[in-house]
């Protein structure tokens, strides 16, 4: 097992965790050339890549028109551009060996929306149909991809986000059940996981919902949170790594 990140230090400390047979890089999704020196770099210590985990992403919170368009570019660059980098460095080698499977971590968001994600929210929209195009490109090759649909991962990601007790109930989920659902994938290839897997409903039953009922819902629910109701204080650990990336 490979472990990649950019800050090296906690890529080096979760394989820590992980036990002598992690091993932990640096890499820089946004940059091709970082990403295929991870790549060359596995390859050259544990061999050919059967499974490419597409996990990196960030998420700024806030009114659109208020973020900067360099926030914006990092969160497509690394959210859309980095497994796009990482797909097309190792798919050909599965193709080649006849088998491989690609794990692309979206976001339930991929499927829906609130105010003041607007752009993470762009990223993962992307990322769904990148993942369901290149998919049905390698159909009858041996290769597979999964679209991952993760609702609420307790992580810094929505850390200083006030969520709804709803839908903090139902909805949120730990690391560990989306590790859990990655290797999931690896077994069954399905097209699209969501986690938990009722969230899968939503985006079904959706165009049968009257559009005033769910908007009446939402209100309700108080789906502004991420636009009106950021702790900021809160989240101010993550913002700036945020803004570490987009200065870097």
């Amino acid at each position: 097992m490979c472990l990649g990140d950019l800050d090296g230090e906690s890529a080096a400390q979760a394989a820590s965790e992980l036990g002598a047979h992690a091993h932990p890089f640096r890499v820089d999704v946004r940059s091709r050339e970082s990403f295929a020196d991870f790549v060359e770099s596995i390859e050259n210590t544990v061999g050919p890549i059967d499974v490419l985990v597409n996990n990196a992403g960030v998420m700024p919170a806030g009114a659109f028109l208020e973020e900067s368009e360099a926030t914006s570019e990092t969160v497509l660059a690394v959210n859309v551009a980095g497994p796009l980098h990482g797909m097309r460095l190792v798919l050909p080698g599965m193709i080649e060996r006849r088998r491989g499977h690609v794990v692309n971590v979206a976001s339930m968001l991929g499927k829906t929306e609130l105010p003041g994600l607007a752009t993470y929210i762009a990223s993962k929209h992307a990322l769904v149909g990148l993942t369901a195009g290149v998919r049905s490109e390698l159909a009858g090759t041996g290769v597979t991809l999964t679209v991952l649909l993760p609702g609420i991962v307790n992580t810094e990601l929505s850390s200083g986000i006030p969520i709804p007790r709803l839908i903090r109930g139902i909805a949120r989920i730990e690391p560990e059940d989306v590790a859990r659902a990655i290797v999931e994938s690896c077994r069954t290839r399905p097209r699209e996981l969501a986690v938990p897997r009722w969230l899968a409903l939503y985006p079904t039953m959706r165009p049968l919902i009257p559009e005033r009922l769910e908007a009446l819902a939402r209100k309700v629910l108080g789906d502004d949170k991420a636009l009106r109701g950021v702790d900021h204080r809160g989240r101010a650990a993550y913002d700036e790594r945020i803004e570490r990336q987009v200065l870097d």
